[in-house]
């Protein structure tokens, strides 16, 4: 009995050590999986509370996970690594403190109530820029590792907490180094007012009637790049107006540009900061602004290089791309000290042959160039890949190489040869007689293909040089995609068909690629007429200039 009793206190425990062993086992899997469920409802939760208050904010806020430099929140002070930012008059605050923050700190006013001709600074504590010295005591600002200093959202001004005194608080902001580029709120408020009222004499409104005033437009596409556009939309919006920013992925040019019209006659100037594609968008809707008769309004238009060939931003002295290299505040100076410039804008009519063909031709506007052959067909192969796949093409050197691929691969198929005995060409309405080609390029501006001054080639032959404003279009013939990448290395020169007013190209038989402005097509037999448009008013940047321009300086 002793025995049979033992073993039924061992089978009891050893029931009871199995029982335990099971709900252990169930805790350890089910607690990891409860924990995990309760985190992602309270993130998802809190997430949704973060988003309702950027919603209704007045605060341009943006997330971040990281700041890329010392931070501090503005409400409890502490450092924080990861939280939330205003895009516009820079507050970084912890994800905790976001709630309290957006209720205690008012943000850049773009339009002020009432009509007053001055504001006082608008002051925000900590964070003040690397470098920044103190307005007071010309001491270097934010050198100490916590939440100090001072810094005017407008005017960008720097003070330190002890040199902040009550006069200064009090005391009109000026807006500092880019006053003439900047559009009060007080501003707005007295021409909405005057609107109202009817009236029209807009001389008397302060800063209307200083005589250097000429206020900046910043129209950003944020698809143009390698992200650039996101980072240079907050940027300027710093050190802007906001109602000066515009993104062109939200508002389109044409919109954008009726801010013009509150803005003194012929003083506005527009900075584009996009490919030579979105410059295009831009300079249509300005032509929209003309046929609406509100000439008088034109802005002149300078050029951020954000795109993939950038010729035009590069022949107006701008550059053949902006990868963050040149801080903002010298993008505003270079733009307040550029020289305007015209642009001659080109029609190009492409209609189709056929005794039935009852569709209206086709009309493009063209800033840069028209071509027929080999770099037609490159354009097309890269649109053709980039619309399958987009999110591959956001960066310049993937989009450059793409480019070399389809280039390499006709230099083997020659998808293009005996172009000569397809089409003629007429110039001014004389006949040319065509050697072997491959290529045709009609030129408007000195660059072409991401870089190359493709008319004067290698520079070894005495040649007028091309101009972007002479009411004339340059000519060339290639060999094929061989030829065109000697030219671009300069070891060889293209082959120069004229210079010409008018322009006209028959497509006799067969199809072919062809482009404008880097917008290409698959084209069949039909009539190319390019004829003068208009002049768009550019903004041209003599700042820095290229090997070849130095060149072309020395030889004139």
């Amino acid at each position: 009995r002793g025995g049979a009793g033992m073993e039924g206190s061992d089978d009891a425990s050893r029931a009871v050590a199995d029982w335990r062993l099971a709900v252990w086992t169930l805790c350890s899997v089910l607690l990891p999986v409860l924990i995990t469920a309760w985190c992602s409802f309270q993130r998802s939760r809190r997430q949704l509370l973060i988003r309702d208050i950027f919603r209704k904010s007045k605060h341009d806020w943006h997330y971040t996970d990281l700041f890329g430099q010392p931070s501090y929140c503005c409400v409890c002070a502490q450092h924080i690594l990861g939280g939330a930012f205003c895009g516009c008059c820079g507050l970084r605050v912890s994800e905790s403190c976001l709630k309290k923050a957006d209720q205690r700190f008012l943000c850049k006013e773009i339009m002020m109530r009432g009509t007053p001709s001055s504001m006082p600074h608008h002051w925000i504590r900590g964070n003040v820029p690397l470098c920044s010295c103190c307005m007071v005591c010309k001491q270097q600002c934010g050198t100490q590792p916590k939440l100090c200093d001072y810094r005017c959202v407008w005017c960008q001004y720097t003070v330190h907490d002890e040199c902040m005194v009550d006069c200064l608080r009090t005391e009109d902001c000026t807006f500092g180094e880019f006053k003439d580029l900047i559009i009060p709120p007080y501003y707005l408020s007295a021409i909405n007012q005057m609107r109202k009222e009817k009236r029209t004499s807009y001389e008397k409104v302060v800063p209307y009637c200083r005589k250097h005033w000429m206020p900046v437009m910043v129209l950003a596409n944020t698809r143009s790049g390698n992200n650039m556009g996101e980072i240079l939309l907050g940027e300027f919006k710093m050190l802007l107006n906001p109602v000066q920013v515009f993104d062109l992925s939200k508002i389109a040019p044409a919109k954008a540009l009726q801010l013009c019209t509150w803005l003194p006659c012929n003083a506005v100037r527009v900075l584009v900061c996009g490919g030579d594609g979105t410059v295009g968008w831009v300079l249509d809707a300005i032509d929209e602004m003309k046929i609406k008769g509100q000439e008088r309004y034109i802005p002149q238009v300078a050029i951020l290089p954000l795109g993939t060939g950038n010729d035009l931003s590069n022949t107006l002295g701008w550059g053949a791309g902006y990868a963050g290299e040149v801080p903002v505040e010298q993008i505003l100076r270079n733009v307040m000290e550029a020289d305007g410039v015209k642009l001659d804008r080109w029609k190009v009519q492409v209609t189709n042959k056929g005794y039935y063909n009852l569709r209206k031709p086709k009309v493009f506007t063209m800033n840069n160039y028209f071509s027929i052959g080999p770099d037609a067909l490159m354009a097309l192969n890269f649109h053709a890949h980039r619309e399958k796949t987009p999110s591959l093409f956001s960066s310049r050197i993937i989009n450059k190489a793409v480019y070399f691929f389809y280039g390499t691969k006709d230099c083997l198929v020659q998808e293009c040869k005996d172009l000569n005995k397809k089409v003629e060409l007429e110039l001014d309405g004389e006949r040319i007689e065509l050697p072997n080609l491959e290529g045709i390029i009609v030129l408007n501006i000195g660059y072409w293909g991401g870089g190359c001054r493709l008319w004067e080639g290698m520079g070894d032959e005495p040649y007028p040089l091309a101009r972007h404003d002479d009411g004339l279009l340059e000519v060339v013939g290639v060999h094929g995609s061989f030829h065109c990448a000697q030219i671009q290395v300069k070891l060889a020169n293209p082959v120069r068909l004229g210079q010409a007013h008018t322009v006209r190209l028959i497509l006799k038989s067969s199809k072919m690629p062809m482009q404008v402005d880097g917008e290409p097509w698959a084209q069949g037999p039909c009539t190319v007429t390019i004829t003068h448009k208009t002049h768009a008013l550019m903004l041209y940047h003599s700042g820095e200039q290229t090997d070849d321009d130095d060149a072309s300086s020395l030889s004139e």
